[in-house]
């Protein structure tokens, strides 16, 4: 099964949000970092992948119709190749907005991984950290001036590389009508789902 739908954005710009949104249109399954703790096979490419930029794509996609969130939105520009049919999705919030989220979430939840007496979960954290923060934002990702450049960057990338009409530039909040329009999908009786916010995840983890 190739990928129809690339997704660019970064973590924490509504992509567990867009999973769930593309897989109650029919885009099942979405892949997105929570794939991996229920695959832990997966590892192995994604490791691969950090360490040579590319591994066997379609395996790891095998069950898969879209990918989105971290790691894959890491891969775009490779993704987008290797899967020339499909439509890119960049997923963007407000940089301010973004940047405080992260240090709420996902760069502190990270980084505590790295402690954990589960050997997979500190393996994971190991090469996520290594992957997003140390990569991706070249060891910065405190430095918030830093950090949102890197974030604006990736978008003016994407935007820059993908043909406009096989682009779709979705903000957190944009709703069914855009994305609907984008993939030609009727637009669901449901409302948008809205999940995993910075409240939702700080609840989890204190309940952990």
């Amino acid at each position: 099964m190739a990928l129809d739908i690339v997704g660019a954005g970064f973590g924490r710009t509504g992509t567990l949000s867009m999973k769930l949104a593309l897989e109650m249109l029919g885009f099942n399954k979405t892949y997105h970092m929570a794939e991996l703790f229920q695959n832990p096979g997966h590892l192995d490419h994604w490791e691969e992948a950090r360490r040579t930029g590319d591994c066997d794509w379609d395996t790891v996609f095998r069950e898969y119709r879209a990918a989105v969130d971290w790691p894959a939105c890491n891969y775009w520009r490779t993704l987008s190749k290797h899967y020339p049919e499909s439509k890119v999705i960049l997923t963007v919030r407000d940089p301010d907005d973004w940047f405080r989220s992260i240090h709420s979430t996902i760069y502190p939840a990270s980084l505590a991984g790295l402690n954990s007496d589960d050997p997979f979960q500190k393996r994971w954290s190991k090469w996520g950290n290594g992957l997003i923060w140390e990569d991706t934002f070249h060891g910065r990702v405190e430095e918030k001036e830093h950090a949102i450049e890197v974030f604006n960057a990736n978008t003016r990338e994407v935007i820059e590389t993908i043909a406009a009409g096989r682009l779709l530039v979705y903000e957190s909040g944009d709703g069914w009508e855009s994305l609907c329009d984008f993939l030609d999908c009727e637009i669901p009786q449901q409302a948008y789902p809205k999940v995993n916010t910075t409240k939702e995840f700080q609840g989890r983890r204190s309940s952990s």
